[in-house]
């Protein structure tokens, strides 16, 4: 894999939608022209040629990027001109440009009340309101768009992309595939139509799309993209070729985690610890590498280095709930470094004082560290802590479960019964529940009751998935969630 910095962008780029730029809709008709409507023939005055002057100038310093000086120019011209389309359009797009969002929205509202039959105009419009989060408005500036240039590209591509963004694939899909059409080099849309194919499960066409963009344009997101194909489609020799290809093209964060996380979800376990670990070289302060990391050794029985790679996990971002439940397991296999779990365990529980989940985690690390130590001990702060995380959580079955072996283990068997079957109530798949739900009738000795839990006990192990299972499925979850996270930003 070749050096360089560790980019921790989230992907493609925040805002796709761009607004329409000045030679897209400037015309070589001047200022003057579009104040008084005259033709060729004209003959200008002297002040209708300063007024033109001024806004070429206008024109100039925003084309050298000079932002707030065109703005200030406009604004005196639009005390002049205050029905030109021309400088209210360009204002909007100045202020744009300065990401002064609500400034901008007013002249291009104005702009396309001027000409309510220009597409660009509403296109701008329509892009500015999705910035400041108004889709509903935009979606229609962008219907009408479309409707006033049924074959524009921009009108095409900007409604299909934000029907995407919406999660409103099928009324999509007909747009982005007309922008293809009319311009089928168009990278942008393709990879946007791509996507959407993969999210609505037409993995041939976005395979055949994929692979049409990278013959004109190979890039590492294309490669990557293939990837989530090939992964969606089963064939993970493929998809491991993909992430790795765009990981060499750019060692992005996303790309290694990618590469790996495929790596780990098939179990090929030593290389994925080793695009993991490169991954966390490069870099340094990404919490979900550390995790990735920590799943893929604990998943080779390295429980010591996997507690190591989580607790920093933890420490890169000590409100992340994600490496937590991993953390926990791992530690239930590697009980040395319990002080140092407790202690983040702990943190956990302060920052999220109402996530019962994060009580009980840190109840059940105190409580594995005290039963090393000295199995006498008072337990009556597990307990306080145990019932705590059950008035936050009141569906935690773990946590029901947890004190009802508490007060079984301290002999207080009818106390523990209620317990049981409370977690039996949320969770009646728990096959420990009725297995310590049967000792406990034994002790009291109700058998009819035990027996009965004893059998069900039986089937649900008989039929249950194995701890690997158990394990690969929050592997997979925790890497299927990253995925959809990234597919949520186009």
């Amino acid at each position: 894999m070749p050096s360089g910095d560790c980019k921790l962008s989230p992907g493609r780029g925040d805002t796709i939608i761009n607004i329409v730029t000045l030679n897209q809709w400037f015309t070589a008709c001047t200022l003057s022209a579009a104040l008084v409507c005259v033709g060729a023939a004209t003959l200008y005055s002297a002040a209708q040629q300063d007024l033109d002057r001024e806004f070429q100038a206008a024109v100039a310093l925003y084309e050298a990027g000079q932002y707030p000086e065109a703005a200030v120019q406009l604004e005196k011209l639009l005390k002049q001109a205050p029905g030109s389309f021309e400088v209210q359009e360009l204002l909007g797009i100045v202020y744009a440009s300065q990401s002064q969002f609500e400034k901008a929205n007013a002249h291009f509202e104005t702009a396309v009340r001027l000409q309510p039959t220009s597409a660009a105009a509403r296109t701008n419009f329509g892009t500015n309101l999705v910035r400041l989060g108004k889709t509903e408005l935009a979606e229609q500036q962008f219907k009408k768009a479309s409707a006033l240039a049924p074959e524009d590209y921009e009108a095409n591509h900007n409604l299909g992309e934000l029907y995407a963004r919406m999660n409103r694939l099928p009324e999509a899909l007909p747009y982005l595939e007309h922008a293809q059409r009319i311009d089928p080099a168009s990278y942008d849309n393709g990879y946007d139509l791509a996507l959407a194919y993969l999210l609505s499960g037409r993995l041939s066409d976005a395979r055949q799309l994929i692979q049409s963009l990278i013959s004109k344009r190979n890039t590492a997101e294309l490669h990557n993209l293939l990837g989530q194909v090939e992964e969606k489609d089963g064939n993970f020799v493929s998809a491991a070729n993909e992430f790795e290809t765009a990981a060499h093209m750019e060692p992005s964060e996303g790309n290694i985690f990618d590469w790996g996380s495929e790596l780990l979800l098939h179990r090929t376990l030593e290389p994925a610890i080793d695009v993991f670990e490169q991954g966390a070289k490069r870099c340094p302060d990404s919490s979900r590498m550390a995790i990735g990391l920590g799943m893929a050794l604990y998943s080779l029985g390295k429980y010591d280095d996997a507690v190591k790679s989580l607790l920093r996990a933890a420490d890169l971002n000590p409100g992340d709930p994600r490496g937590y439940p991993f953390l926990y397991r791992a530690f239930d296999s590697s009980p040395s470094q319990a002080e140092e779990v407790i202690k983040r365990f702990r943190r956990f529980a302060e920052l999220a004082p109402k996530n019962g989940l994060a009580v009980y985690y840190y109840a059940m690390s105190v409580w594995k560290s005290k039963r090393e130590q000295d199995p006498s001990q008072d337990m009556s702060e597990i307990e306080t802590l145990l019932k705590k995380a059950i008035a936050l959580d009141p569906n935690l079955a773990e946590a029901y479960l947890q004190l009802a072996n508490l007060y079984s283990d301290q002999k207080k068997y009818s106390d523990a019964v209620p317990e049981y079957l409370r977690a039996r109530g949320l969770n009646s798949d728990l096959a420990d529940v009725h297995y310590r739900l049967a000792q406990a009738y034994v002790r009291l000795g109700e058998k009819d009751k035990a027996q009965e839990e004893f059998k069900v006990y039986q089937e649900l192990r008989a039929q249950h998935l194995s701890d690997l299972d158990k394990q690969r499925a929050e592997i997979r979850q925790f890497v299927y969630a990253e995925q959809q996270g990234k597919e949520a930003k186009p």
